[in-house]
């Protein structure tokens, strides 16, 4: 764990910092599709991920999901740290979308961290810029976007984090992550088949071009 510790965050963090983390951080693997937090319950760790991807959403009162964003190497979940600040529940599902590998820090640590260590800090206040801008990007694909172009970034970012051009998520679930149905997910993946643009098989989308 200390070798991949370094690797991934020795940018931010200080020699004794990752010290302590290795002192008191839990490494957790975890296969993909997990739940890993979930709405309404009340955060004791905060996760820092060494490899893998993490897919964070929200959902309405109908019990509808919506895709915010993906934590990736290196990263971790603003709004859990500010839920955490604010001794609160949590507001959104955190699901893996490949098989991860996370520290889990007590949630204690995170205040006296910030304090203590200079390269925490510049680590929590640059997470919470990354992830605002990245709630700002959802929210402008939803309002100015058309849902032919929201699903062909959903399905370029989804390569991206799982570095696969086989996506192996069914209809329905994309419907889910991009907050719509179903039958116009499947209408829009087949006007981007005749468009060559990818190719529909049964239990995957193989992406060719887009």
């Amino acid at each position: 764990m200390e070798e991949d510790l370094i690797g991934t965050f020795s940018n931010y963090f200080e020699q004794p910092l990752i010290d302590e983390i290795l002192e008191v951080g839990k490494l957790m693997e975890v296969p993909a599709g997990e739940t890993i937090m979930d709405i309404g319950q009340y955060i004791r760790s905060i996760p820092l991920l060494l490899s893998g991807a993490i897919k964070v959403l929200r959902e309405d009162e109908e019990g509808d999901e919506l895709l915010l964003y993906y934590l990736e190497q290196g990263e971790t979940c603003s709004v859990t740290m500010a839920c955490c600040m604010g001794h609160t529940k949590s507001e959104i599902r955190a699901i893996t979308e490949t098989d991860a590998r996370i520290i889990m820090i007590p949630v204690q640590k995170m205040e006296e961290w910030m304090s203590k260590y200079q390269g925490w800090r510049n680590y929590v206040f640059d997470s919470y810029h990354n992830r605002l801008n990245e709630l700002l990007q959802t929210v402008d694909s939803i309002a100015f976007k058309n849902l032919d172009q929201r699903l062909v970034d959903y399905l370029k970012k989804k390569v991206e984090v799982t570095n696969d051009n086989k996506i192996r998520s069914t209809h329905q679930e994309i419907a889910y992550d991009l907050h719509t149905s179903r039958v116009v997910v499947s209408r829009l993946l087949k006007k981007l088949e005749k468009m060559k643009k990818l190719k529909l098989h049964r239990s995957y989308i193989h992406i060719i071009d887009l």
